[in-house]
């Protein structure tokens, strides 16, 4: 499966902005979708993770209550909508998927585990 990940920008603090992760090439209806980021000089991170079906999800704890990770499946397409954005925030984004079909929980917030990555969007939060 090929993943384009879109959406990204600038935003003051406070704003929102929603991150689109379309895919093709494969049924996506299959796959576990998360997504990650890494600011500059800091290793890739877990942000949030959906199951194939989207009955199940996991946010890392610094974006909680903040952002929303959904899909639509018969768009073939993942969203993260992130709601007051800090400057903390800023980094690379970056969509993935994986077959976890097998797996107990069906999401995981492991990037070992993702089988395809999207390219990555820049998101810059200003203060």
């Amino acid at each position: 499966v090929q993943l384009q990940a879109s959406g990204g920008g600038l935003v003051q603090a406070g704003g929102s902005l929603r991150l689109s992760c379309s895919a093709s090439g494969h049924r996506f209806s299959i796959y576990a979708m998360g997504w990650f980021r890494q600011a500059p000089g800091k290793e890739r991170e877990f942000v949030a993770t959906i199951t194939k079906d989207g009955d199940g999800w996991l946010y890392a704890s610094s974006v909680k209550g903040r952002f929303i990770i959904s899909r639509d499946n018969a768009k073939n397409t993942a969203y993260l909508h992130m709601n007051s954005l800090k400057p903390e925030d800023t980094a690379v984004y970056y969509c993935a998927a994986a077959d976890l079909r097998s797996s107990g929980t069906g999401w995981s917030r492991v990037a070992n585990a993702y089988d395809y990555w999207g390219q990555g969007t820049q998101v810059t939060v200003s203060s």
